[in-house]
């Protein structure tokens, strides 16, 4: 009751920034009530969540799917995607969605590289549901693009940019993710209390902060989350908040405040496990792949050795051991760890893990 809020304090400070709060002004259009899929396995949905009354302003496109045999409400996946809802699932019924382009535009998904597709089916012959939203939706992925983003809501006037103890652009996904919630909070067809969040690489950082940040959040399955997300900054190992916080690289993803500690890690008053931690009692599985040397996998592993105690604390299981296991050897416990044998991503095989890990803790009904 006394720390984990100090600690989600200092993290604001420090390294994502300050988010607000559910916004007043907040609506959903579900534009899509209710319409058979994959011949007839699955019933979609897909709702646009408006930021603001400004119909014209920020604004993200949700995609939903439940499976249509499904006699209560179910447990979800919710998926953070590099790729729009019409690129990240192979269904003709989806509206066609819009990327940021090469020269900061908002052009057609059909024009742009598709990342991330994702097997539904699989999902939801599982008893799970599946919802996913682009992160662009939320906040572009590029410097100078608070004024094209939900950040831009919030600036008071005249102010161009956060203080800098205020979000940056992962903090703004993962507020994003947070107001997704809010809306499956009100769809008859999803249990709300048992909902997995995934992401991959600073989407991986991005649903760490999420889960941290936002309690309601069941699970988390961070895949190759690295420097600024699961892997401990002190080990000063591949990638370093240094590379991060470079002006020509990825500074706009993390509040101003987080690059004092570019070239003295070991001042920071967080590190990742601390992160980890703040996950307990809820679990949360960290992929990685033993190639990925610039996330630094061993990395990810010794944070979550460390955040064991607070999972003890809380009456949870944490990795039970401070063996870096090898390649292809999952530990799913409440704290669970994987590292496939090569690079940074998933692979279809890590599905296996994902869904074993789902299928411990989030327990659909068949």
């Amino acid at each position: 009751r006394k720390r984990r809020p100090e600690i989600v304090k200092l993290f604001e400070e420090d390294q994502y920034g300050r988010s607000p709060g559910r916004p007043a002004g907040m609506s959903f259009d579900l534009f899509d009530k209710g319409t058979p899929a994959f011949e007839g396995k699955a019933i979609r949905r897909q709702v646009t969540v408006f930021f603001s009354p400004d119909k014209n302003g920020p604004k993200m496109d949700l995609l939903v799917y439940v499976p249509a045999a499904a006699k209560k409400p179910v447990p979800m996946l919710l998926n953070l995607s590099f790729s729009a809802n019409s690129s990240t699932v192979n269904d003709p019924g989806i509206k066609a969605g819009e990327i940021w382009g090469r020269d900061k535009k908002r052009i057609p998904a059909s024009q742009g590289m598709s990342f991330g597709r994702m097997d539904v089916v699989r999902l939801l012959e599982r008893g799970y549901g599946f919802a996913t939203v682009y992160y662009g939706d939320i906040d572009p992925d590029f410097d100078g693009g608070i004024p094209l983003g939900v950040r831009a809501l919030y600036l008071k006037p005249g102010q161009k940019e956060p203080a800098p103890d205020e979000w940056g652009s992962i903090a703004a996904w993962a507020w994003g993710l947070s107001r997704a919630m809010d809306y499956l909070e009100t769809d008859p067809g999803v249990d709300a209390k048992r909902v997995a969040i995934m992401g991959v690489s600073r989407l991986g950082k991005t649903v760490m902060w999420a889960g941290a940040n936002d309690t309601r959040i069941a699970m988390v399955i961070a895949s190759c989350s690295g420097e600024g997300g699961a892997a401990l900054s002190r080990r000063n190992y591949g990638e370093t908040i240094a590379h991060l916080t470079a002006p020509s690289r990825y500074a706009y993803q993390f509040c101003a405040n987080y690059r004092r500690f570019a070239e003295h890690p070991d001042q920071s008053p967080v590190d990742a496990h601390m992160l980890v931690a703040l996950m307990a009692p809820r679990p949360v599985l960290l992929q990685t792949g033993d190639r990925d040397f610039w996330s630094d996998p061993k990395g990810e592993f010794l944070a979550a050795v460390a955040a064991e105690p607070v999972f003890r604390l809380l009456g949870k299981e944490g990795l039970g051991t401070d063996q870096w296991p090898e390649p292809g050897q999952p530990i799913l416990r409440t704290l669970g760890y994987y590292m496939h044998a090569g690079g940074h991503g998933t692979l279809p095989s890590d599905w296996d893990q994902f869904l074993k890990f789902m299928d411990l803790h989030l327990r659909p009904e068949r």
